[in-house]
């Protein structure tokens, strides 16, 4: 046994290192096969991350094909906090990882599209997995924000197109900038495509990919940033070593140390003083990985851009404009065009090799960002959300469409200057402007912008009535409306009689020549009067009982006389006076209509008019008297059969300017009598099926001065006469002067409300409908023909916004015809049965024996009651 030992133990070393020998010669073998056949193991793993890569993209795009699209739309009073943009980024999160197991990383994103082609300022979409739909359906924003599901999106090709990629620079861990909600982060973004132009195919799109990045992909990245960390505290910590010792040595070498040695009595040379070296400072993980210290709501982000054109140097100008947005987030780090600049080159998503993959990403929705795009969501709180209430949109085509002339389903609103300077005449639609209103000082071009609206619709076909009391607007449309076209539907009814033969057209309110309801005409006279007299059942009822009364007899005289066909013998508001006062004439108009009465009204003329005392009809006869004083009014009310006929005007699309005078006693009653007749003018529309109703515009100047007469009157037009195609436009210079029924109905159902400029507190009514956005002090500011207005379109409020009033020798320059002013002047006179007062005048005086005449012939008829009935009231 001990003659073997030495023998195994010397074969088992003989074994080990022969063992050890082999293995390094097989090493150097392999080494130097991977040397000789380097190709082979390059081309195998080549083939291996094809194969894989090719597996990869197609199960990416499969998943890709299950994505869904969600559209939000804001409320124009979206003001979210930040714990709801916080919430609704913790959503899009955990939405990017509702995929199927197999769905590779890349296909695991929810992307926000930022888009901007000429329909809307900027569209909010979200696409993402299908399954996280649900989870994004709901958002934390509550009813202010609209989730509607979208359809895919497809463009048309563009002649040139420029892509980008953004990328985060600067330290790695510092965070981007706190931007604040107010004003809107996205306000930069949007000023950047304001100046968008769909006609010219300008197209611009923003994706921001977020994406949940692996536990591991976290863990290297934080491992390689500490190691930086040490790495740099090192070179720092071996920089000032060299720096001491350089320093010391420089001590220790100088003539100063040198003389404090041979003073001390110590030898030079007798050693260097000991330095030492600073230590490197520990690095703390808090501070060296900044933002990825922590794990709780970090993500992976990809930020690609694409901008579009037909025009060359657009979509370059465009995407330089996103660029400089993009600086409004900057901080520690910022976001930059990921490549690299030679020369007047640029080498990035535009140019091979990066363009490829930017295509594949941008077409299939596939984030793969690069390696340095990690944020918080609290970074991203300005994308995480649709525009608010803080941010300033620019006006395009689609929120507020182009005026085109001769266009009757649009209405002229004003110039509007867009954000690059360009001006454009915008309109409203017409079927939707159901009511305006327009407030500012005086001179401010509430009256220009109306007639300018009116002249347009005019020569779009449109039908209207512009009443001024004043009379100036008629001068001033004059020219622009002087086309053999539209002479023939204009009609002047002026009151303003001046010149040295002045002309008046005539209005019988009585009359029945024209197929009106008798019940309805009554009705309306009689209101009409108490409206201007201030009657109600409790300050005036015997006035009311007294006036209705004696207008059903006169509206029965009239029918009869119609019905004989004898229109010219019909009875006016004067001849109430005849039928309360003059026994005989009373007599005979009651023989006559006595059939045509109701049972009630006969009752009264037969027991209550013969206890009423005399000094009971003054408060009746007084404002008739004041209006047969004036010989205008008496004129244009003191006619048989008037052309006035403000329900065929409505039929047949006519254009009719009312100027009804002054405003004292006599002429607010004129306007209230119109007032009230158009009221029932309008409600008598019903007979007609509403899809044959013509629309019709009335404008209401001075609203003031017309309210002042017909308050209630007016404050029913602006709640009825939607019902009966019939919009109504007010002006006024302050809406606090006008009579609160006027005023509510007024704000209440204004589909355009506009101001120019005035004072704060007259302004503040209306800026207080808007929210006070802008303020009164900002629309008090406005300049001369400037207006602040809100619009309805498409069903939503447009604005407010700022526009310039249009100006009739601007904007229908080419409408003016001032040679052929006198013409129309002419035949709007000769449409409304204008005639010389004189005449009116005469003729209005021998109505009285007309009418009497008449009522004589239809004695002879009456049954011998009725003779009975005529001796009992005289």
């Amino acid at each position: 046994m001990d003659t073997s030992a030495p023998y195994l133990t010397e074969q088992a070393d003989d074994t080990a290192a022969s063992q050890v020998l082999g293995l390094l010669a097989g090493l150097v073998n392999a080494a130097g096969w991977v040397i000789t056949y380097w190709y082979v193991p390059v081309a195998a793993a080549a083939a291996c991350w094809a194969v894989s890569e090719m597996v990869v993209r197609r199960l990416a795009r499969k998943a890709s094909a299950e994505r869904m699209a969600l559209e939000l739309v804001p409320s124009q009073h979206f003001d979210p906090g930040l714990e709801e943009i916080f919430r609704r980024g913790v959503q899009l999160a955990r939405a990017s990882t509702s995929m199927p197991w197999w769905a590779p990383r890349r296909s695991k994103a929810v992307q926000i599209r930022l888009r901007a082609d000429g329909s809307s300022p900027l569209r909010y979409r979200i696409e993402g997995p299908a399954g996280g739909e649900r989870l994004l359906s709901i958002t934390p924003f509550g009813p202010a924000v609209t989730v509607n599901r979208a359809r895919p999106l497809v463009d048309k090709p563009r002649e040139h197109v420029v892509r980008a990629e953004f990328v985060l620079r600067g330290k790695p861990t510092a965070p981007l900038r706190d931007v604040p909600l107010d004003p809107d982060p996205l306000q930069p973004l949007i000023d950047a495509v304001s100046d968008l132009r769909a006609e010219l195919g300008d197209l611009a799109e923003i994706r921001l990919d977020i994406q949940r990045a692996p536990k591991w992909t976290l863990r290297a990245r934080r491992l390689q940033l500490m190691s930086d960390a040490r790495r740099r505290e090192r070179r720092e910590a071996q920089r000032a070593a060299r720096w001491v010792r350089k320093d010391a040595g420089g001590v220790e070498d100088s003539l100063a140390w040198q003389l404090q040695q041979l003073v001390s009595g110590k030898q030079a040379g007798g050693g260097r003083r000991l330095v030492m070296p600073p230590v490197p400072r520990r690095v703390e993980p808090a501070e060296a990985l900044g933002k990825l210290a922590d794990d709780d709501h970090l993500v992976r982000v990809q930020l690609l851009v694409m901008c579009a054109s037909n025009t060359e140097g657009r979509s370059q100008a465009r995407l330089a404009q996103l660029q400089a947005a993009f600086d409004v987030f900057g901080g520690g780090s910022r976001w930059a065009m990921r490549g690299w600049r030679v020369g007047p080159w640029r080498f990035g998503a535009d140019r091979w090799p990066s363009r490829r993959g930017f295509e594949r990403r941008w077409t299939f929705g596939h984030c793969q960002p690069p390696r340095p795009n990690w944020v918080r969501l609290e970074e991203l709180t300005g994308l995480l959300k649709p525009p608010t209430v803080h941010c300033r949109l620019p006006l395009l085509a689609g929120d507020l469409p182009t005026f085109e002339f001769n266009n009757p389903t649009l209405l002229l609103q004003g110039v509007y200057r867009g954000p690059d300077g360009r001006r454009r005449l915008v309109a409203s639609y017409a079927k939707e402007t159901l009511f305006e209103v327009g407030v500012g000082k005086a001179g401010g071009g509430k009256t220009e912008r109306a007639l300018a609206q009116a002249i347009g619709w005019a020569h779009a076909g449109g039908g209207l009535m512009f009443v001024d009391p004043h009379r100036d607007s008629w001068p001033r449309a004059l020219p622009f409306l002087a086309h053999d076209a539209l002479m023939d539907r204009i009609a002047l009814i002026d009151l303003n009689a001046h010149g040295p033969a002045p002309q008046v057209s005539s209005w019988n309110p009585l009359g029945m020549h024209q197929g009106q309801v008798a019940h309805e005409v009554v009705e309306a006279t009689a209101d009409a009067f108490a409206s201007a007299l201030g009657w109600d059942d409790a300050s005036a009822p015997r006035a009311l009982t007294i006036l209705t009364a004696s207008l059903a007899v006169l509206v029965a005289v009239n029918e009869a006389a119609c019905q004989a066909g004898r229109p010219e013998d019909q009875a006016t508001v004067f001849h109430v006076r005849a039928l309360l006062t003059d026994s005989v004439f009373r007599a005979a108009a009651l023989a006559g209509v006595k059939g045509c009465l109701d049972e009630e009204t006969r009752s009264w003329w037969q027991t209550v008019f013969p206890t009423l005392p005399p000094d009971s009809f003054a408060v009746v006869l007084n404002p008739i008297a004041r209006l047969a004083a004036n010989p205008v009014t008496r004129a244009f009310l003191g006619q048989p059969a008037g052309r006035y006929n403000i329900r065929a005007a409505m039929d047949s699309k006519m254009i009719v300017w009312v100027c009804p005078g002054g405003n004292g006693p006599t002429y607010r009653l004129i306007t209230a009598l119109l007032a009230r007749d158009l009221l029932r003018a309008v409600r008598s529309r019903r007979d007609t099926p509403e899809a044959r109703r013509v629309p019709f515009r009335p404008y209401f100047d001075e609203l003031i001065t017309l309210t002042g007469a017909a308050a209630e009157t007016i404050a029913s037009m602006f709640e009825d006469f939607r019902k009966y195609k019939v919009h109504v436009h007010g002006m006024t210079q302050l809406l606090a002067r006008l009579p609160i029924p006027v005023r509510l109905s007024l704000v209440q159902n204004a589909s355009t409300l506009a101001s120019t400029a005035g004072s704060q507190s007259a302004i503040a009514p209306i800026t207080a409908e808007w929210g006070d956005r802008p303020g009164p002090d900002v629309v008090a500011a406005l300049d001369r023909f400037e207006h602040y207005m809100s619009l309805t379109v498409r069903g939503r409020r447009v604005g407010p916004v700022r526009i310039t009033g249009p100006h009739l020798d601007e904007v229908f320059a080419e409408y003016a015809r001032p040679r052929q002013a006198a013409a129309l002047e002419r035949a709007a006179r000769a449409t409304a049965g204008a005639a010389p007062l004189d005449q009116l005048t005469t003729r209005a005086t021998d109505q009285l024996g007309r009418v009497g005449a008449f009522l004589a012939q239809l004695a002879p008829t009456t049954p011998p009651a009725v003779q009975g009935q005529k001796k009992g009231y005289q």
